[in-house]
């Protein structure tokens, strides 16, 4: 079975344009098959962008959006927090579509091929992912556990994650590596924070 995170180069394009409003912010996303929630803005997501914009005050910060599919999260946060974030995904479509997302919304951002933080480089304030549940539990914790590595001193890990999904059992594991703070809980998705212990 194909899923969002691989690449599929024989998947047909049927290019649509999603609007989206978010803190007096409008934007529009360039979207396609074989990304992930292709034809809505998907309520995680969403809610995972309006509680941390709730929750930080600073701008310049340097985020890292894993897994951005076509760059809803990391292009929402760099134009509200007037900030720079790299975008890194595995599937080539989306890579492509968040360049043009990136152009189109003016943000400050850039892209990367990466599984996971195989390409990354560096330290940065905020890193954010709505994980590839469908992925399986192993490369959600990948994602979640090896943050760390890549955070500055203060910075934080967001994610989003649904309670049918694992949230408490996730959060759990988490707390032997981070602090662990829910932030939000809404229809049954749990916004979490996470910084290094």
């Amino acid at each position: 079975m194909e899923h969002y995170f691989t690449n599929n180069e024989n998947l047909k394009s049927e290019l649509i344009t999603i609007n989206y409003k978010c803190d007096d912010n409008e934007f529009t996303f360039f979207s396609d098959n074989g990304v992930f929630s292709k034809r809505k803005i998907d309520f995680g997501s969403n809610l995972l962008i309006e509680t941390i914009i709730k929750n930080i005050n600073k701008t310049d910060l340097r985020i890292l959006d894993v897994g951005c599919g076509y760059g809803l999260i990391g292009i929402s946060l760099a134009k509200i927090l007037k900030s720079q974030a790299l975008m890194s995904d595995v599937n080539k479509r989306a890579l492509h579509l968040t360049k043009k997302n990136i152009a189109y919304n003016k943000v400050n951002g850039e892209t990367i091929e990466s599984n996971a933080y195989e390409n990354i480089t560096g330290t940065y304030d905020l890193i954010v992912t709505n994980p590839p549940i469908r992925a399986g539990k192993k490369q959600v914790y990948n994602i979640l556990d090896n943050a760390s590595k890549y955070l500055k001193k203060d910075g934080e890990l967001w994610f989003v994650i649904r309670k049918e999904q694992g949230a408490k059992s996730t959060i759990e594991h988490l707390k032997d590596r981070y602090q662990v703070n829910i932030m939000e809980k809404s229809k049954g998705f749990y916004i979490i924070m996470a910084k290094n212990a």
